[in-house]
């Protein structure tokens, strides 16, 4: 049982990640991007993710200075977006994110969307980057299962992390199987379906029962599935709020509850279609 914000899990290549991090996706630069990693740091969060294409490295890198944690301390991913990818220019997008972010190194680097024809040459970039001492592990985000058939065959190293789209209405079942079975860790984007599930009976019921909201019946969800996850938020409230999971265990019977709502229901893009 995960019981404390800083838990890790240790990934294929024997690095150890928090199973609980802070997204910044639709946090744009500036004021309120730093405040909101400032916070997440101060509270307990050892855990960012961020990505070139939310255009907030910069104000990531500064939240990360001025909340006083030692780097060493922090887990931080980021991303090469779609246009960025192939072999050099994802050499060149990576040295460019490390210069915003204000670091001479990345714990994760994921390629952001398996872009057709161009993913290979890309994992073949990340890979150098790893052998070189770059980053500390690499993965994938929003891969499904045919793409991390034709990437596997072609790749030295084996992902570390998948980051996909997943929550109750989008469980993923066959996906975590394959990746489970790979040794890659999945780790969810959109945990909370964008606020669509917030209202939800079941889960509402299952909350009453604890005394949490669903927001965090949803996030010990995923803890309890050994799913990575990184809630965006950036009101301080619900930054604290989100990581305020792990004084509650979630029966086998209320885990099979919310697997079952289940209806292969996205609020994002399919991979199929970049």
């Amino acid at each position: 049982m995960s019981t404390h914000l800083r838990d890790t899990v240790t990934l294929n290549n024997g690095v150890d990640m928090p199973k609980f991090g802070l997204g910044v996706y639709k946090v744009e630069e500036g004021q309120t991007a730093v405040d909101a990693v400032r916070i997440a740091l101060e509270h307990g969060y050892r855990s960012i993710d961020t990505a070139s294409f939310y255009q907030n490295e910069v104000s990531v890198g500064q939240g990360i200075k001025e909340s006083g944690v030692p780097r060493k301390d922090i887990f931080l991913t980021s991303k090469v977006w779609n246009d960025e990818q192939g072999y050099q220019s994802t050499l060149e997008a990576f040295e460019n994110s490390l210069e915003k972010l204000g670091t001479d190194y990345l714990d994760l680097y994921l390629i952001h969307w398996p872009v057709k024809d161009t993913f290979i040459d890309t994992w073949k970039a990340l890979e150098k980057l790893y052998h070189d001492g770059r980053v500390r592990a690499i993965g994938v985000s929003n891969f499904h299962v045919q793409h991390l058939e034709r990437l596997l065959p072609e790749a030295e190293i084996v992902p570390a992390i998948n980051q996909v789209e997943f929550h109750p209405h989008l469980t993923q079942v066959g996906l975590r199987a394959f990746c489970e079975n790979q040794g890659i860790y999945l780790e969810a984007w959109s945990p909370l379906k964008r606020g669509q599930l917030l209202d939800h009976p079941t889960l509402v019921s299952i909350g009453e029962k604890y005394g949490k909201n669903v927001a965090q019946v949803i996030l010990r969800w995923d803890i309890q599935h050994d799913v990575i996850t990184i809630p965006k938020s950036i009101t301080p409230e619900r930054i604290i709020s989100n990581a305020d999971i792990f004084d509650f265990e979630l029966t086998d019977e209320e885990m099979k509850q919310i697997d079952g709502m289940n209806e292969n229901s996205r609020s994002g893009s399919n991979p199929d279609d970049i």
